[in-house]
């Protein structure tokens, strides 16, 4: 199934019109064409990332290429992150199915690991995605979040800065009932190959969700995983209270202040999913087999043990296992007879109900009721069943 477009503008306002046409590997991959601009006008999260990896991929090695998007609601988490660890799944689940008793205003929220490293962040309509693609040369984690800072200053927005970690913030005075303080509006996440670098970033501009996005990206399950791969940072953040489009037309400008004009200045949209590889990008992006099977080895625990010996919040159970690629490699459940077996080699997406899987191992129908209700509610089995892809087909 195609994801809908959503038709933001028909051009950017301060510079030549854009040639419609296909989206086109050929016009991508031409050897003359040195600075490339695409803008999205699709908000499909997997089209984007999608038509931003194909760039990646298939863009002369000594061209640089600016890529601007606006996602529909997503939790977006890095290549090497665990999802359980990452976001609060059971939140994901109620937003999909109650959205009304969640209290949730906005379409339902996807969730999308993708190819770049870094830590977890939240997209929607009122943020706006950059990339920016270059030779591996030429490649500064500060050069193009510095581009980004010239715009907005050119926006009115003169206290933004990049930081120590490659961030972008805002300097705000304390006014009134506001304290003010430094605020993270924009973070970044990097991909290197050896022909090409990749840039990308989202800067907040008016989402009307930021009051949300600290519980969207508190897990349950933070207090007992122990898990390789990346750790998210988390600031506290603003909206810059600026116009997409303003920002789209600024940060435009600023690369071609730096790189000339453009010989490709296009759109694009669902259409791009006509090109064989995008389309294998996007189902790739799409699979539960990405989603939760990328996931690093982690462990999981009730108690504290040897091997991490942290303090938890007390429970009358001691649940034990650890996983692999999403895959469950050891189960046990202390002072209790549980045939671990039966649960040793399934896939940890795939328990629809931690209580009937318990039970069926062994546990008493109070034990698993009791157990399996809580391990549903951490691990956000409601979210990472199946049924997901159900609620998830298709953005406008």
């Amino acid at each position: 199934m195609r994801p809908a477009v959503q038709r933001l503008r028909p051009c950017l306002r301060s510079a030549a019109p854009f040639r419609r046409r296909t989206f086109s590997t050929e016009t991508a991959s031409h050897p003359s064409n040195k600075t490339q601009i695409y803008v999205s006008r699709c908000r499909d999260p997997l089209l984007n990332l999608s038509v931003e990896h194909h760039l990646l991929q298939v863009t002369p090695s000594d061209s640089t290429v600016l890529v601007l998007y606006v996602n529909a609601p997503s939790v977006v988490f890095g290549r090497n992150q665990n999802p359980w660890l990452e976001t609060n799944l059971a939140r994901l689940a109620g937003i999909a199915r109650r959205p009304g008793e969640s209290g949730w205003r906005d379409e339902q929220v996807r969730l999308v690991r993708r190819r770049s490293g870094g830590g977890t962040v939240f997209h929607d309509g009122g943020n706006v995605n950059f990339g920016v693609i270059c030779p591996p040369a030429v490649f500064d984690r500060d050069t193009h979040a510095e581009m980004v800072v010239r715009a907005l200053f050119a926006l009115g927005r003169p206290t933004t800065r990049v930081n120590a970690r490659h961030d972008i913030v805002v300097d705000a005075p304390a006014t009134g009932n506001d304290q003010g303080g430094t605020f993270k509006v924009s973070g970044s996440a990097y991909k290197l190959t050896r022909l090409r670098s990749l840039h990308h970033g989202t800067c907040l501009l008016r989402s009307p969700n930021l009051a949300s996005i600290s519980d969207l990206l508190r897990s349950p399950a933070e207090p007992f995983i122990k898990a390789r791969g990346v750790d998210s940072v988390r600031s506290p953040v603003r909206n810059l209270d600026l116009d997409n489009a303003d920002f789209e037309d600024a940060v435009v400008e600023q690369f071609r202040a730096m790189y000339g004009e453009a010989q490709v200045f296009e759109e694009f949209d669902a259409d791009a999913l006509s090109v064989d590889k995008v389309r294998a990008g996007y189902e790739e992006l799409q699979s539960q087999k990405w989603t939760y099977g990328q996931t690093p080895h982690f462990s999981f625990s009730t108690r504290p043990h040897d091997q991490d010996p942290r303090p938890r919040p007390p429970l009358p159970f001691d649940v034990r296992f650890e996983a692999r690629h999403g895959l469950l490699e050891h189960f046990e459940m202390q002072g209790a007879r549980v045939d671990a077996e039966l649960l040793v080699g399934r896939h940890l997406h795939e328990i629809s109900d931690w209580t009937a899987r318990l039970g069926e191992a062994g546990l008493s129908v109070a034990d698993a009721a009791q157990v399996g209700s809580w391990m549903n509610e951490v691990l956000g089995t409601e979210f990472t069943s199946e049924a997901q892809s159900s609620w998830t087909a298709g953005y406008t």
